[in-house]
């Protein structure tokens, strides 16, 4: 799907790369822009419309579905994260804090979206996903567990969502540049960088795009003997 004349949505569209996301689709011609966000006060990005949206909220998500009826492209990127090891006596609380926002709220605005999708023709979803759906943490063991069910809950939509004529890209990644990773010393891709080459992959058809060469990478050693998340290259 070209993204030229389309209507996009993005979750989390103030800042890092839902921000880049939003950018990138009008410089590639999208009609309208619009940007979730939690306070949409301050928020004066040109061709950027700001809605307010809390993925945590049903009333918040249904109430942004009906005001942006004309959405084609909705992008599933609000997330958060929380350090934290699998053992750790708040592993469950702040896993409950993360799936609320970064596994809920992708159900929550998928299916208030899908509806206005396929009035408008189809059109397209993207999960903003990340490499430790496969891969394991000992620091990120909450985000990592968040984005594993994303993950397969993207792989279950896909089916269900062609049959009515809507695409569903995956957006795999690692590290990306923006406020999220801006305390870890690791390598990192530009925000700018991964939207390009995920509507680049939405306007190709596919089904999967990996930002990064480690990612891809990753993804292929599931297979293998150990898997790459038996025993982490």
């Amino acid at each position: 799907m070209n993204v030229k004349n389309s209507v996009v949505f993005v979750t989390g569209g103030n800042r890092g790369l839902g921000l880049a996301l939003g950018r990138e689709a009008l410089a590639l011609g999208a009609a309208t822009v619009y940007a979730g966000m939690r306070k949409t006060q301050g928020f004066d990005v040109p061709g950027i419309v700001p809605v307010q949206l809390d993925v945590t909220d049903p009333a918040s998500v249904r109430a942004a579905a009906a005001r942006c009826s004309d959405v084609t492209v909705l992008v599933n990127n609000a997330g958060i994260a929380r350090a934290g090891a699998a053992l750790d006596p708040s592993m469950e609380q702040m896993s409950r804090e993360v799936f609320e926002t970064n596994y809920y709220g992708m159900i929550r605005t998928t299916q208030a979206f899908a509806p206005t999708l396929v009035r408008n023709g189809g059109g397209a979803i993207i999960n903003v996903l990340s490499v430790v759906s496969w891969k394991p943490s000992s620091i990120l063991a909450p985000y990592a567990a968040s984005k594993a069910a994303a993950w397969s809950f993207t792989n279950s939509l896909r089916l269900q969502a062609r049959k009515q004529g809507t695409a569903v890209l995956a957006l795999h990644a690692g590290f990306i540049d923006t406020d999220l990773a801006k305390d870890l010393d690791v390598p990192k891709t530009s925000a700018a960088q991964v939207a390009r080459l995920t509507l680049e992959a939405l306007a190709e058809g596919k089904d999967e795009v990996f930002a990064d060469e480690g990612t891809r990478l990753y993804k292929q050693g599931l297979s293998r003997e150990p898997a790459s998340y038996i025993d982490p290259p």
